[in-house]
């Protein structure tokens, strides 16, 4: 028999590596792949959030699953005047249709869908290179975090949120965070700055990482979904990258990627 603190190590490394292939490629080919991996991916999220949210309304996941897909690519190639409306679009139809709670979905929603956007823009207008930045952060974040909070423990970061987390594996996670950070500036010459820029994009993904947390623990459940095999669902795995996509996107990054 497993020892049961193993049983679910197949499940998560199996879909650990579909992930990571299918990403990859996707990242890599760019274009109307990517954006429709970012859509299909958002619309999944926009999903689980509706069903965290109000579970009894499974039709109206599914149609705003669906919406927000379609806004996400859409919002990339229409004028930016247009850009924010159809951004916001799923959220005000949501909060129409759903029936409690309806201020959190809006804010959930509208955080997706413009993450979504930060993700499109980051690989089509800044490239690939910027792509691997943002994941290598997030993940170091990740990863860094996870031991340097085992190794060291201390005062916890917010108990009544996320009682695993500590003020060592956040500052880890930032540490970690910079060092990538310093590795891509000294590859493609950019200045201190994009250090800086690289544990604010930390400090998001970790934000991400808190807020997805606070909402299970305010819906009264465990995981955003069953999706993915030993992760839980989409929002579980990828909260703390839309936290970081969302800071590009608010930072103006993808606009002006020379001046890092």
């Amino acid at each position: 028999m497993k020892d049961g603190r193993w049983a679910d190590l197949t499940a998560r490394v199996g879909s650990a590596i579909v992930l990571v292939a299918i990403g990859a490629i996707e990242v890599w080919l760019g274009g109307l792949w990517f954006e429709s991996f970012i859509a299909a991916a958002c619309g999944i999220m926009i999903w689980e959030l509706t069903r965290m949210i109000d579970p009894d309304k499974p039709q109206v996941a599914i149609q705003l699953g669906i919406l927000t897909a379609a806004a996400v690519v859409l919002s990339y190639h229409i004028p930016p005047l247009f850009v924010l409306p159809v951004l916001l679009a799923p959220a005000l139809v949501g909060v129409g249709q759903i029936r409690s709670r309806r201020g959190l979905f809006a804010i959930f929603a509208i955080w997706i869908t413009c993450a979504g956007l930060g993700f499109i823009s980051i690989r089509e207008n800044m490239g690939f290179e910027w792509m691997l930045w943002l994941i290598g952060v997030v993940v170091a974040t990740d990863v860094a975090g996870y031991f340097a909070g085992k190794a060291i423990g201390g005062p916890k970061f917010w108990p009544a949120v996320s009682p695993k987390k500590t003020w060592s594996g956040t500052a880890g996670g930032w540490i970690a965070a910079a060092l990538v950070g310093v590795a891509f500036a000294a590859y493609g010459g950019y200045g201190v700055r994009l250090v800086v820029i690289s544990v604010l994009a930390s400090m998001f993904s970790q934000a991400g990482d808190v807020a997805e947390s606070a909402l299970k623990r305010r819906v009264g459940i465990k995981d955003s979904s069953n999706l993915i095999p030993g992760h839980g669902g989409f929002l579980d795995r990828f909260d703390g990258m839309m936290g970081a996509a969302l800071f590009v996107l608010l930072a103006g990054l993808l606009y002006a990627p020379g001046d890092m």
